[in-house]
């Protein structure tokens, strides 16, 4: 039996909400960086310094305050900044931690590198890593800010382990650390946080790991705050229902990707917890339609009521074209709001799993 926990959405319900229904829009986290940002950040690093790194902070200050009022001008319940600071998702959070080295790029695929960092030393929280992201961003909006944190097992499955007896080991010592973090954003404010672990999606036989990495974040998580855990695009059935045990409020899935083929995984047993769709799919330029999206949101019905369900991309935005990725985020929030009105006045028939 999964873990019954708080009911957590309706504090991100605008208090000037239209409908009775509530339908919590968010997004994934990464959004496409101004072409000026990724200028900024050249010039930072060339030799003569004309550019320092005061001048690279108020560039990022400014693509942070610009992203986040996209969001808001989209319409969105849950405001993310865009990770405007952060170069990669492990990469990032691996200079902040004590016991990380850096030994050069790794080649991915195709052209694609990565600065695959190494564990050369117990890890350590030496300092907060996200908190004064998430001070600024609550400081340029009044809406709810959501902050994505890579998970402890994808931070240790992409990383060379060359101090720890095994990869496990390591991703339990790190969840202890992402636990920290998360007590110092919850004292900053953060009501709602987001576990990225789409390392999972591609070795799901280790989701008991997940799961007790889980089980060391949430230990001491006040009740209200809202914890959700996002999976990338794989196998669901190989992680399904054994996930629902995990002490998360959310699971944030990539289905849009898969023309929903993998809906069916999540009927049986009932999805007792909350449901983050996605809707829109981020590997295509294609920007769907209000109607396509709201077909496509009536389909998480299937699964969970609408007092479950979260809208959201299937996964992070970063490699669309910027006007794409604005455009597929406006045409969510409004099939959003027009499925809501439409439960609200009893045209949408709800046959989910659960009944």
């Amino acid at each position: 039996m999964s873990r019954e926990l708080p009911n957590t959405r309706e504090q991100f319900r605008p208090a000037d909400h239209p409908t009775e229904h509530f339908l919590l829009t968010t997004v994934v986290g990464s959004y496409p960086k101004p072409k000026w940002l990724n200028r900024a950040k050249e010039l930072a690093e060339e030799d003569s310094r004309e550019f320092d790194d005061g001048d690279l902070e108020e560039a990022m200050d400014d693509a942070a305050r610009l992203i986040t009022e996209e969001h808001v001008r989209a319409g969105l319940d849950a405001i993310v900044d865009g990770e405007m600071r952060r170069n990669e998702m492990v990469e990032y959070f691996a200079h902040r931690i004590e016991g990380y080295e850096f030994n050069g790029p790794v080649k991915v695929w195709g052209h694609n590198y990565f600065d695959k960092p190494s564990v050369a030393d117990e890890v350590e929280y030496a300092e907060p890593w996200l908190v004064d992201e998430f001070d600024f961003t609550s400081g340029v909006t009044d809406r709810p800010v959501k902050v994505p944190i890579t998970g402890p097992y994808t931070l240790a499955s992409w990383s060379f382990n060359e101090h720890y007896d095994s990869e496990e080991e390591l991703a339990y010592e790190l969840a202890g650390l992402v636990n920290e973090e998360i007590e110092a954003l919850v004292a900053a404010g953060a009501r709602y946080i987001q576990i990225d672990e789409p390392a999972l999606a591609t070795t799901p036989d280790d989701h008991a790991i997940v799961g007790e990495c889980l089980e060391h974040i949430a230990d001491g998580v006040p009740e209200d705050v809202r914890l959700g855990l996002h999976v990338c695009y794989g196998d669901y059935s190989r992680i399904y229902p054994e996930i629902l045990d995990m002490p998360v409020h959310e699971y944030d899935l990539e289905l849009a990707n898969g023309d929903y083929e993998q809906l069916d995984v999540f009927k049986s047993p009932t999805f007792d917890k909350d449901l983050a769709l996605g809707v829109v799919d981020v590997h295509t330029t294609e920007v769907e339609t209000v109607e396509e999206i709201r077909e496509n949101i009536v389909k998480g019905f299937e699964i969970v009521p609408p007092e479950q369900l979260t809208v959201s991309p299937d996964c992070g935005v970063k490699l669309l074209p910027r006007g794409v990725a604005y455009q597929k985020m406006e045409n969510m929030v409004t099939a959003a709001r027009e499925v809501e009105a439409e439960l609200d006045a009893g045209e949408i028939t709800v046959g989910y799993a659960g009944e």
